[in-house]
């Protein structure tokens, strides 16, 4: 249409957005998309950008428009009526020997009537847009049948067509509640506390207007209905439909609850961090949608060989029923029906339909488990991953370190030192630095006094932080840092040696002269990274660990988990390049870190892991994969899915190509008849649907290549 711009086409969802100008009126898309024979509804109009074309109207008007398809209970009485007229003409037919009768005709013409007008009536539409789809493939094949006189045949190839069609709508259904259990999972409704009322009362109102800062109860039993954070109270909350986590958690004030999780024991009640379409659930509903207009490479392909496939076997149709006859003096008859039944075996459904049923249940499983994949391509991609690189910080440990010991290296006490380094570490947010300053606050005394007033506060990316103090310049960092200002000596070197032997961090206080202690700091392994890497070793892949920490403390951190490779000392454009020089050797590497501080190197990965993105925008934004609770586990157990996809999309084109194989040589050598055409056709279609619902299954993560090959 003149005006239109662009349409995209979520079939899962049934929906369609159309991006137009106003020479494209509303009222005109609407009347085009009856005129194919379907009924639009209008879901949701975008808003008008301020940007005009030549001719001044507005432009990227956006109009959704969800075609339904589900059957109702006249539709089941007329497909079943047709099917009992079809089965009577067939047994009539076979009985009397006298197929060309007029009770034969008309039962089988009413059987047509009851059971393929739909059919029919898409296929002319097809015929007058000359789109070769399987309602036009169908109507030539029911209109030829006739035409040489196989009436039953052509009834009961119209009842099995509408009963195959039937089934895989309700196939597709399961798919598609897939997704839409998804967004059933917070409750519509919510009890607010009203200060305003007598005593606070509670008051049920609709989710969607309960405003920020409201404080909202949630009872034993009870789903909650919106992020917030926990004012009062105190029970455990199965975090399950949004982490993955299989034991539910404990939560008090102070604490996160995310919307459509389940409160197990007490009553909560929790302060309002975000509208309904700001939770973390629906986050995660609006990327999973997002994710299935994302083609996966499979996908593409599949669409590009069925538009030269179907053209193909139309031709070669027409080859069957023309060449014989005219070449060879063979009976017209004979291969007109042969035509016709290589036609109704020529649709692409099965192998079309095949890849999207299979992605999106490969997306809505990866959901159910915490791992959300931002696209078919991630999903299809994760099975060439090779080497899987890990930041060390919050993820292969808690990202909660602490400080194990304090190393006087001149005339100051210990709890001198500990608060001058807390003093300048106020004004930074590193984990170390937060770490630093609560070790000062637990063991604070008056005699050692309040922090001092920090001037100039300065910080040195993957370094440190300086500032003055009473007019004198300190600077607290790590090794490569106290490495830079000179102050090394082999005093000094002897005391870091020890401490990063035995996994810790080492800061060093310094003055403009001399280094004055050393603090050690250490930051304990998840107790789920060992197994992790002991999964991602059992699927084949090789693990490097790239740290900002100093090359002893990676190697005694990344020895104790079992990791393969580790490099300490890098800044993030270090990260990047040893990405960059993973990708060079391997080919496919792919990068786990918190979403924020590791952004560059999660870019440069061919595919980027966010830890812990629960509750995060960033992290949803910059990663191609989150995963929504602090797991490493949720990266063996998406490759294992990546390839389990991906074998079901080799099994299910293997399954549609075959069948066809199969009978385009029945048709041809004159075995196959019409009705066992529509039986293969609707047949492989329900096989790969089904197939491809396999996914949705739980499954755990299994051996595959062993480790040394892939090292």
């Amino acid at each position: 249409m003149k005006g239109v711009a662009g349409v995209e086409f979520d079939v899962m969802n049934r929906r369609m957005t159309i991006e137009h100008d106003a020479r494209a009126s509303r009222d005109a898309i609407l009347a085009k998309i009856k005129s194919v024979g379907m009924t639009p509804t209008i879901q949701a109009q975008g808003e008008r950008s301020h940007s005009s074309d030549p001719d001044g109207s507005d432009v990227e008007a956006r109009t959704r428009l969800p075609v339904a398809a589900v059957a109702s209970g006249g539709e089941l009485v007329q497909l079943g009526s047709s099917g009992v007229l079809a089965f009577a003409a067939e047994v009539l037919a076979w009985s009397s020997k006298a197929e060309h009768s007029w009770p034969i005709l008309v039962m089988s013409a009413a059987a047509v009537l009851l059971g393929g007008v739909p059919t029919l009536r898409k296929g002319l539409i097809a015929l007058r847009t000359l789109t070769l789809n399987i309602n036009f493939l169908m109507t030539v094949a029911v209109v030829g049948a006739f035409a040489v006189g196989e009436y039953p045949e052509a009834a009961m190839v119209v009842f099995l067509f509408a009963v195959a069609e039937l089934i895989e709508k309700y196939s597709l259904e399961r798919a598609r509640n897939a997704v839409r259990g998804l967004m059933e999972m917070a409750p519509e409704t919510a009890f607010v506390k009203h200060p305003d009322a007598s005593g606070g009362a509670w008051k049920e109102v609709p989710a969607g207007d309960v405003a920020l800062d409201s404080v909202v109860r949630v009872r034993p039993g009870e789903r909650v209905p919106l992020d917030g954070t926990v004012v009062a109270g105190a029970s455990a909350v199965n975090q399950a439909p949004i982490t993955g986590e299989s034991v539910p958690v404990d939560k008090a004030e102070g604490d996160q609850v995310f919307a459509g999780t389940i409160n197990e024991s007490g009553v909560l009640e929790f302060q309002v961090t975000g509208g309904k379409d700001q939770t973390t659930l629906a986050r995660i509903i609006r990327t999973v949608q997002e994710a299935q207009s994302a083609r996966a490479p499979t996908q593409r392909f599949v669409d590009r060989f069925a538009r030269v496939y179907t053209p193909t076997v139309v031709v070669m149709a027409i080859l069957v029923a023309l060449v014989p006859p005219l070449v060879f003096q063979q009976p017209w008859m004979r291969w007109v029906y042969e035509a016709l039944v290589l036609l109704v075996i020529a649709c692409p459904c099965a192998l079309v339909i095949s890849t999207p049923v299979t992605v999106v249940s490969g997306l809505a499983a990866a959901a159910r488990r915490g791992i959300l994949i931002k696209g078919g391509i991630y999903l299809e991609e994760g099975r060439r991953l090779r080497v899987i690189a890990v930041d060390k910080t919050g993820t292969i440990t808690e990202g909660r370190p602490r400080v194990q010991d304090v190393r006087p290296l001149n005339s100051l006490a210990s709890d001198s030192i500990l608060r001058l380094a807390a003093s300048i570490d106020a004004g930074s947010d590193h984990p170390v630095a937060r770490a630093v300053t609560a070790a000062w606050t637990q063991q604070k005394t008056e005699a050692v006094g309040a922090l001092f007033p920090v001037q100039h506060f300065t910080s040195v990316t993957g370094k440190g932080v300086t500032g003055i103090i009473d007019g004198a310049p300190y600077f607290l960092g790590n090794h490569r840092f106290a490495h830079e200002r000179g102050v090394c000596t082999p005093a000094v070197e002897a005391v870091l040696g020890e401490l990063e032997a035995k996994g810790q961090t080492a800061i060093v206080l310094t003055d403009d002269r001399s280094a004055l202690g050393v603090i050690a700091v250490a930051d304990a392994p998840r107790e789920s990274s060992r197994e992790a890497v002991r999964q991602l070793h059992a699927l084949g892949l090789c693990t490097v660990m790239l740290s900002g920490d100093n090359q002893r403390t990676a190697e005694a951190v990344a020895q104790g988990v079992g990791i393969d490779d580790a490099r300490g000392e890098l800044l993030p454009e270090d990260k990047v390049a040893s990405v960059t020089q993973l990708t060079d050797r391997w080919g496919h590497v792919g990068m786990v870190g918190d979403g924020v501080n590791d952004a560059p190197a999660l870019a440069q990965a061919s595919i980027g892991f966010a830890m812990g993105a629960a509750g995060t925008d960033t992290a949803l934004e910059v990663a191609d994969v989150a995963l929504m609770q602090d797991d490493l586990g949720g990266v063996p157990a998406f490759i294992q899915l990546s390839r389990q996809t991906a074998r079901v999309l080799r099994q299910n084109i293997t399954l549609a190509l075959g069948i066809k194989v199969v009978f385009f040589a029945l048709a041809i050598t004159g075995v196959a008849t019409l009705w066992m055409a529509v039986v293969a056709d609707m047949g492989a279609s329900l096989l790969v649907v089904g197939n491809g619902l396999r996914l949705l299954r739980p499954a755990g993560v299994t051996s595959s290549t062993p480790h040394g090959d892939a090292a």
